[in-house]
This record gives C-alpha cells, structure tokens and sequence, in this order.
C-alpha cells in the first residue's frame, strides 16, 4: 500500500517506522527545517564555553536573540540559538488566537526536537474516556521504550505511571535531586498521608547505555543546546533510521495545505506548497496520514473541507495543559557548589493524588544546573552587583516546579477558520476559555506545592510564581476526538476519519481527554498501535 504522512513529529516517524516494516510504502511530507550539526561534540558546557572561537554568539545568539530583557512577560527561558529552527513558520502561514498563545513547529522532528524527554504512560483512569484500556497501550509502549531508550525506576510514582518492558537503569542523580528524594524518604508518611503527595524519579528518554549508533548520557551539561550524543531522544533520529528504508521517501521544504477527495469522501491526493518556488506539488496515495500536531492537522482537515465542499466548520473541544512555574530554595544546598557535569533537565518528579484519578496533577522538577542564568539574576530584587552575589550563594540551591493540570474538552475551545477574499489561503483561527474553576483551582494546586516543598527543606520565594499563558505547553488535543459513536469531525478507535475512509490521524487532536502528564510518550505508543491494527 502507498501511504502519505504529513509531519514528521513523533507519531508520524513512530507511524512511519511501523508500517514500513511491514513493507509498506511511505512518502513523509514535511517542512523540515534542520537542525544545526552540534559543535565540538565531546566537550562539556564548560570547555565549550573556553573553546569556542566565539562562544557569545553560540549561547546568546549572533542577535542575541536568546537573551530574555527585564520585564519580559514572565518566562525564564526561551529557545537557546541552535533550537531557533525548532520554531521557525513557513512565510505563507498566518494564525490568530485568543486567550490563547500558541506555538507551532514546522521543524524535522516537529517540536520534539526542543521537549526535555518526560515519558509517563497514562493509566486506566486517564484512559476514561478513550476508547481502549493501558493494557492495550502497553506493548505499544514497551516498544517505543525499545526504540528510543527510556530511564526510570519503580518507586512510590509507579502509582501513577504503570510500569512497562524495557525501562533501563536511571541517570546519575544530581546532589540536589538525591537531597530531595532523601527528604522524601524522612517525610514520607507525612506528604502521603496529608498532602497526598508523593516524589520518585522521572521517566525520561534518555538512555543511560549506548544503544544502536546513540551514545549513553555523559553529563555534558548541554541538554539544553542539543544533547551531541543523541543520548536525548528527538524524533529526527527515527527519521534517520526511516531514511535507511528503501520503500521510505522523505520529500522535505513541502507546506501541505490540503487534500483533495471524490463525492465518495475518498481522499485522492494531497496539496503541498513548495518553499522553494511557492508552486503547488499534488501527492497521491491509497492512505493518508495526518501527523503534522493537533493545531496543523486540524488546520489542514477544515481547509480540505473548506476547497472542497464551501463550508467552514468550527472545531470545539481544544485542550491544553495549564503550566505553572514555581521557582524555589532548597535550605539545605545553600552556599553549596552545583555540579555543571549533569543531565540538566528534570530527575525528580512529584505527583498529588485527587478525589477523581484522572484529574491527578504532575510535577516535574528541575534543579538549576547549567541553564541561562540571566533571566533569574535579573529577577532578584536587588541591584545588579548584589543581586549576582546572592546567586552565587544560592544557585546550587535553586530549583523549579514545572506543574501541569488536566484538561477537558469544552465546545467553546475551538479552532476555525477565517476566509477572506482578499488573502490567498484561509487564517487558522484559535479560541479557548479556561473553565470557570480555573482560578480556585491554580489557587489550591500552587498551596499544595508549596507545602510539600516546605517539608521538603525548601522555600518558595514571594513573587516569582509564574503561570503560563494556555497555549505554553504545547501538548495541544481534542479537536478531532476519537470516538466510540460514529459522529461528524471525529475518529474510530483506530484512528481512521468518520468523515473520509482512508484518512488517519494520529496526533494529539484525536485525544477525547487530557492528563496532566507530557503527551509525546502516549502520541508516539498510539500511532504504532495504530500502524499495527489498521494496516
């Protein structure tokens, strides 16, 4: 069979993957903006900072666009120079949103290329309102552990994360993580009993042993910038290895906009703007796969219908994660030296159990390790000398919680589009509302955490929480839901289209509900399950 996927993010390489060993063949269509060949590959954060010719302009930029100005609207870090690309839109792309700020990645490997690795598999009470159990997930995560190499532990988390094959060893811990988990361990009884909470390590998608061609994490210290080691898994990697396939073509600088299909609602061929001629190019397949992130597939499912039929539809039920960053002090490791030869991103996860399973909030936790430092001197309320002083003493010390809420659908988040007949393409429109507890409901998540991280040694300092716009996470979903009823602008359990035959979706806008835990895992298991049952 001839199968086109549009995207080449995580469910569409783990898609393509999956059906080209069974020897399909598979055309990718994609943007693709690449990624920069890592420089000096062995040294650690520090010797590249003394070895690079110009090191300024690899850390902040040759514009020093990474450089975050005081009174920039709340974030503490934006996309270091190298992962610029990761962000980049085709010049023809237009979008609108409100209460809403998205973010949308045409990149090779979709915006994975910049996550940092969280893998947390969803359990049976998140799965609610899917059409299938975890165990119908799980040897579809196993596999993907297989693939990408996934470190972890069976802890007091494993409550909310089911455990699956092939979980490697974990990571080196960092001096500040191991103090936090010891800390655990003395106030255990406590934060379960009162607080509901508990703390292990994170599962992340790093491999902790070599493993076909990818180098074991060596702590280099420079996860932010683009592991040099493959240790940290991107999507480009399958790519690579989808790229060794003969009956595998990879057709990159391709917008697709839509696809054209037959009184029969049999997709015929799909449109594709050229970058590099701004011509349209027509691809025809038996199947066709949308893989290209919830907001990018929806966008260009309503085009098609829009060429198509006239009609401009609306569609609701847009999920995000609410994020909220709450910056802290851990007592114990002031005046402590940090160690810049670790893995930099989380090691430490926290997890409060609610009334209702599904509605279960994720913490992950980062120590301050070799990230940009300016935003968070700049935040200190002191003057500049000062305020470097007290950095130096505390920065082993620092740390933030990254905490995520669950998401349900609501018709009044949508997506639609906006036709005017003095542009040439239509403008994918974007609204979402929080639901009306939304306030009450950071309220009462940010006093748990911060009385956890109280018994945890630490302390929040007033007036650095920040919550993230909607739109800031990322993990978009909803809008083309699976379903167990056959319904207009919704998915069979296997992810095939109501509205057209031959047409899959295999990213985020087919998830009926959203948990508070990362997404990419669980996109990345579901396509593969559905490469293996559908095709």
């Amino acid at each position: 069979m001839r199968i086109i996927v549009v995207g080449s993010g995580p469910s569409g390489v783990h898609f393509a993957l999956s059906v080209l060993r069974k020897g399909h063949d598979v055309t990718m269509l994609d943007v693709g903006y690449p990624k920069l060949a890592p420089m000096n590959p062995e040294d650690n954060f520090l010797a590249l900072k003394g070895k690079l010719e110009d090191p300024v302009s690899y850390f902040l930029g040759s514009q020093y666009e990474a450089v975050i100005y005081p009174g920039a609207a709340g974030e503490y870090y934006g996309l270091p120079p190298q992962k610029g690309y990761v962000l980049t839109k085709p010049q023809s792309f237009s979008v609108q949103a409100r209460e809403f700020s998205p973010l949308f990645s045409f990149a090779r490997g979709g915006v994975a290329e910049a996550w940092t690795a969280g893998v947390y598999p969803f359990n049976d009470a998140e799965l609610r309102e899917f059409p299938f159990r975890y165990s119908d997930l799980e040897p579809y995560y196993s596999e993907v552990a297989s693939r990408i190499g996934i470190c972890g532990l069976k802890d007091d988390l494993a409550r909310f994360f089911p455990l699956h094959a092939n979980i490697a060893e974990a990571l080196r811990l960092d001096q500040h993580s191991q103090h936090l988990l010891d800390r655990y361990e003395e106030q255990r009884q406590h934060l379960n009993r009162e607080l509901r909470c508990y703390l292990g390590r994170s599962r992340i998608a790093v491999l902790s042993h070599d493993i076909e061609g990818r180098k074991a994490c060596s702590y280099l210290g420079r996860c932010l910038w683009g592991c040099p080691r493959e240790a940290l898994y991107t999507p480009s990697v399958t790519l690579d290895h989808c790229c060794g396939y003969s009956n595998f073509k990879y057709v990159p600088d391709m917008y697709v906009t839509f696809f054209r299909y037959n009184a029969s609602r049999h997709i015929v061929s799909v449109v594709a703007e050229s970058l590099a001629d701004g011509r349209n190019h027509e691809f025809s397949a038996e199947a066709f796969v949308l893989a290209a992130g919830a907001l990018s597939s929806s966008r260009i499912f309503m085009e098609s219908i829009f060429r198509g039929d006239g009609e401009v539809i609306k569609l609701g039920g847009l999920m995000d994660n609410r994020q909220i960053l709450i910056p802290y002090v851990h007592l114990r490791m002031i005046g402590q030296s940090y160690d810049p030869e670790s893995y930099q991103y989380h090691q430490v996860a926290m997890g409060f159990e609610t009334d209702n399973p599904e509605e279960y909030v994720h913490c992950q936790i980062t120590t301050l390790k070799t990230a940009l430092l300016h935003p968070i001197i700049q935040r200190i309320p002191l003057d500049l000398q000062s305020a470097i002083s007290v950095f130096r003493g505390i920065r082993a010390a620092m740390g933030v919680v990254n905490v995520n809420l669950h998401d349900s659908r609501r018709v009044e988040n949508h997506v639609t589009l906006q036709v005017d007949s003095t542009s040439a393409r239509p403008r994918l429109m974007i609204q979402y509302s929080p639901p009306a507890n939304e306030e009450q409901r950071i309220s009462d998540t940010m006093r748990k955490v911060k009385r956890a991280l109280w018994r945890l040694g630490c302390v929040v300092p007033p007036g650095l929480v920040h919550v993230r716009p909607m739109g800031a996470s990322v993990h978009y979903a909803g809008t083309l839901p699976m379903s167990r009823e056959e319904a207009r602008f919704t998915v069979t359990e296997n992810c095939r289209s109501h509205d057209f035959h031959n047409l899959y979706i295999v990213d985020g806008s087919t998830y009926p509900f959203l948990p508070a835990k990362n997404i990419t895992f669980t996109l990345m298991a579901n396509a593969i399950r559905v490469a293996d049952n559908a095709f």
